[in-house]
C-alpha cells in the first residue's frame, strides 16, 4: 500500500512552510500563483488529498487510496491521434493519483463492424476495468459496437440520441457561440464559416451554434456564404477563395482544428490581410506553430481526461446511478487575429 503523503512532505520538497502550503491547496490569497501551481502539482504527482477531497470522493464511494490497480483503455483511430495526446495527458494526471493506467488502442482504418468482436478478443479488450471511446469513430456501427460492450464506457463525444453511457466532451457548442459573440462584439457582420458541417456529432454541433448565434445577433446564414463541404480533395480550398472573394467576409471562424493553417494561409495568399482586412478565429485544439497567436476559444480537452478519469471511478463505484453527460467550458483567449471593424463595435 502507497505511503500516505502529509503537508510535511509537501512543504519540505518544496522548501515553503506548512502554512503556506495549506493556504495554496485551500485556495486562499497570500501567493504568486506560479508558487501555488507549483504545489498543486506535486500534490498531484504524490496523491495528497485535502480532507474535502477525501471527503467528496467517500460521497461518491470512491476509495482515495486504492489498494488494487485498475487498467483502463482509451480506445482510438486515426482521425482522433491529433487530440488524444491532450486526452491521455488528462487521463494519467487523474489516474495516476490513484496507481491506475490507461493504455491508448488503436482501432485499424479497415476494421469492419462483422470484425470487431473478434478485434477485441484479439486486443484483450473486454478485460479491461474501463474503456474511454475517443471522438471521430470512422464508422457509427464500430462506436455502436463499443457502447454496447459490458463493462463501465466513458464517451468523449456528444452522445448519440438514446445512448445509455456517460459521457464528457470539451463544449464546442459554447467555443461557436464565444466566437461569434466576440466578433459581433467588435462590429462584425459578414461573418464566414468554414467547416465540414456534416460528418461528425461535434461537427454538426458546431454549425448549429453558429447558426443560432448568428441569428440571436440578427445576421442571416446564407449557406452559399460558407464552407460547410467535403469531397476528400484539396478542391475546397479553391471553393474558399472563390467564395471569399465574392461576399468579402470580415471575419472567418475555422471550426475544425486540422483545417486552421490551410484556411489562414489560402486566406493570406489571396491578399486578405489578417486582422486589419479580416479577424481570424479557429478551433484548435491548442496552439499552432504554424499559425500567429491565434484568438479562440480554449478548448479544454486535457481536462477533459482528467475529469473523464473521475467520471470512470464514479461510474465503477455507483453502477446503477442514472447516466450522465459533462461539458466543460472554457473562455476565449484573444491573441494576435482580431480586429475591430473601423467605425462599429464594442471590444
Amino acid at each position: 500500500m502507497r505511503k500516505r503523503v502529509t503537508l510535511h512532505d509537501l512543504a519540505d520538497q518544496l522548501g515553503l512552510t506548512i502554512q503556506t502550503v495549506s493556504k495554496a491547496l485551500r485556495g486562499l490569497p497570500g501567493m504568486s500563483e506560479q508558487t501555488r501551481s507549483e504545489v498543486f502539482r506535486l500534490a498531484r504527482e504524490l496523491g495528497y488529498m485535502t480532507k474535502d477531497q477525501k471527503q467528496t470522493l467517500q460521497l461518491d464511494h470512491i476509495s482515495p487510496y486504492p489498494v488494487v490497480q485498475r487498467r483502463f483503455v482509451l480506445v482510438q483511430n486515426k482521425q482522433s491521434l491529433n487530440f488524444n495526446r491532450l486526452l491521455l495527458q488528462g487521463l494519467h494526471e487523474r489516474f495516476m493519483e490513484f496507481g491506475h493506467t490507461v493504455q491508448p488502442l488503436l482501432i485499424p482504418p479497415q476494421l469492419k463492424p462483422p470484425q470487431f468482436e473478434a478485434w477485441a478478443e484479439d486486443q484483450g479488450l473486454l478485460y479491461a476495468e474501463g474503456i474511454f471511446i475517443a471522438p471521430r469513430m470512422s464508422h457509427d456501427l464500430l462506436e455502436q459496437k463499443l457502447l454496447e460492450l459490458p463493462l463501465p464506457r466513458i464517451l468523449l463525444n456528444f452522445p448519440p440520441p438514446e445512448s445509455s453511457v456517460d459521457s464528457v466532451i470539451w463544449d464546442v457548442y459554447e467555443a461557436v457561440y464565444q466566437a461569434v459573440r466576440r466578433l459581433v462584439r467588435l462590429g462584425h457582420e459578414r461573418i464566414m464559416y468554414v467547416g465540414d458541417t456534416k460528418d461528425q456529432r461535434g461537427f454538426v454541433i458546431r454549425w448549429q451554434a453558429f447558426c443560432e448565434a448568428m441569428g440571436k445577433a440578427g445576421l442571416p446564414v446564407d449557406p452559399q456564404a460558407h464552407i460547410t463541404r467535403r469531397d476528400g480533395t484539396q478542391r475546397w480550398l479553391g471553393e474558399l477563395e472563390q467564395v471569399y472573394r465574392t461576399h468579402l467576409p470580415t471575419a472567418v471562424i475555422c471550426g475544425i482544428d486540422e483545417e486552421a493553417a490551410p484556411v489562414y494561409h489560402t486566406l493570406r495568399r489571396i491578399g486578405a490581410a489578417i486582422p486589419q482586412q479580416c479577424s481570424f478565429v479557429a478551433l484548435l485544439n491548442e496552439q499552432s506553430d504554424t499559425l500567429p497567436l491565434c484568438s479562440r476559444p480554449h478548448l479544454l480537452i486535457r481536462e477533459t481526461g482528467y475529469r473523464a478519469a473521475d467520471r470512470m471511478l464514479w461510474r465503477i463505484a455507483n453502477p446503477h446511478l442514472p447516466y450522465e453527460h459533462v461539458r466543460l467550458q472554457g473562455t476565449f483567449l484573444v491573441g494576435s487575429t482580431l480586429q475591430k471593424v473601423p467605425g462599429k463595435g464594442g471590444g
